[in-house]
């Protein structure tokens, strides 16, 4: 990093710490002494207002907070950021609604010369191929905003067979073979449950008290909040290698893996009322997967390849 790149960055950096110590930044800018305490007496020349305290619990102060100068970027941030508009760009639906060609523009517009020119060879050496979005979902925004303002919605959620309102609080949205996920705690089941963003009709918002804090749980972790029901039924699938690369694709809170005996396996449960859904997702892996137990699931997975055979 470029000294005046990182002078900017430490700027910002001291201006939300107000009290920091050589050993702050040394940690943050991964610098020796000598440069942190060079560093320093460039940013008192430059007017940054920083007070020097002695003693075995000194350290430096911030007098009062500065206005910073404009955010600039490198080469190598530009183009991270070209890249993960990209990476946008197959979604029709966004929370906010956000305008990709705006953005895109305004991004573009912003560039030096030589850095648009740089933008342009990537476009003409670089190809995005993306899992393009399936269905459209009308309330990423309210959704996403409810989780983050720690809300309860009541919204309609329609599945093949049957249309039911529930009340939700949504913890996080993510993204996931070209369909939108909503991972909540079901306040209406109490449990945690996910829902395909695509299949939420309405959504209203409720004076409900959230049940949960959120304050510890996020997009990474949600999971850990599943817990099967007392009706829900144990499955266990012997898989390949083939098998554990599609499963590391493409799996669900109520499954994970585990090895035996050098061998891999898929364990996990599914609800009686998920028949469907377990018996498509185990046939997704084709030749795999062997399922262990139970009978049952053995025998409607068979049904299914029958009635597949049927309608060829």
């Amino acid at each position: 990093m470029k000294k005046s790149e990182r002078l900017n960055q430490m700027l910002r950096f001291i201006n939300q710490k107000q009290q920091f110590t050589l050993q702050d930044l040394m940690q943050e800018f991964h610098i020796s002494k000598r440069t942190a305490l060079r560093d320093i007496s460039s940013l008192e020349e430059i007017g940054a207002p920083i007070y020097a305290e002695y003693g075995r619990y000194g350290g430096y102060h911030l007098l009062n907070q500065m206005t910073l100068p404009p955010i600039s970027f490198n080469s190598q941030e530009i183009y991270a950021l070209y890249f993960a508009m990209q990476a946008l760009r197959s979604f029709s639906n966004l929370p906010f609604q956000v305008s990709l060609h705006s953005i895109h523009e305004k991004f573009i517009n912003a560039l030096a010369e030589k850095q648009r020119q740089h933008i342009e060879r990537i476009q003409d050496r670089v190809t995005f191929r993306h899992t393009e979005q399936i269905k459209e979902s009308a309330y990423l925004e309210t959704l996403l905003l409810a989780a983050i303002k720690n809300e309860v919605l009541k919204i309609s959620y329609q599945t093949m067979h049957q249309k039911s309102t529930r009340s939700i609080q949504p913890i996080a949205i993510y993204a996931m073979k070209g369909y939108w996920y909503c991972q909540a705690y079901d306040v209406t089941k109490k449990a945690y449950r996910v829902f395909r963003c695509d299949r939420i009709t309405t959504v209203e918002i409720t004076n409900i008290e959230p049940l949960i804090d959120l304050k510890e749980i996020n997009v990474h972790n949600a999971h850990s909040l599943w817990k099967p029901s007392e009706k829900a039924i144990q499955f266990k699938c012997l898989i390949n290698q083939e098998g554990v690369e599609h499963f590391q694709q493409q799996h669900f809170p109520s499954m994970k893996l585990i090895t035996e005996s050098e061998s891999t396996y898929i364990v996990g449960s599914y609800e009686p009322n998920e028949l469907e859904f377990i018996v498509n997702y185990i046939a997704s892996f084709g030749k795999s997967i062997k399922i262990v137990e139970p009978n049952i699931l053995r025998e409607l997975l068979r049904k299914y390849y029958i009635d597949l055979l049927d309608n060829l």
